[in-house]
């Protein structure tokens, strides 16, 4: 399944998820559900940050998940090594759901169904 088809799947099943992009390994968006070019930017390289810094902390090992509350919502990013999904969320989000939610949209894009 294409980048685009799995965002938009993403945003109807999962409530809590208000925007997200899809960037490739190569820091390139594939599709993005934001309001514009520079947000969705945005969004995918403050992903694309939190798991870089976060692996540094681990000593160089992969980070697949980071969770940042804020304010009035929660910034997730998942990867899988290959993609990324960065999402916005509501306020207070299930944290493991809309992680769930993101690993099944990754695997989708990777033609493993889920």
């Amino acid at each position: 399944m294409d980048a685009t088809t799995a965002l938009s799947e993403l945003l109807e099943v999962s409530t809590q998820v208000v925007e997200a992009v899809v960037s490739g390994a190569d820091g390139a968006i594939e599709a993005s559900r934001t309001a514009d070019d520079d947000r969705a930017g945005a969004l995918a390289a403050a992903g694309a940050g939190l798991l870089s810094e976060a692996g540094a902390i681990r000593g160089g090992r992969p980070i697949e998940r980071v969770h940042v509350d804020l304010d009035h919502g929660s910034l997730v990013a998942v990867t899988d090594g290959e993609r990324t999904v960065v999402a916005t969320t509501v306020a207070e989000p299930t944290a493991g759901l809309v992680a769930y939610d993101l690993r099944a949209a990754l695997a989708r894009m990777r033609g493993d169904g889920a």
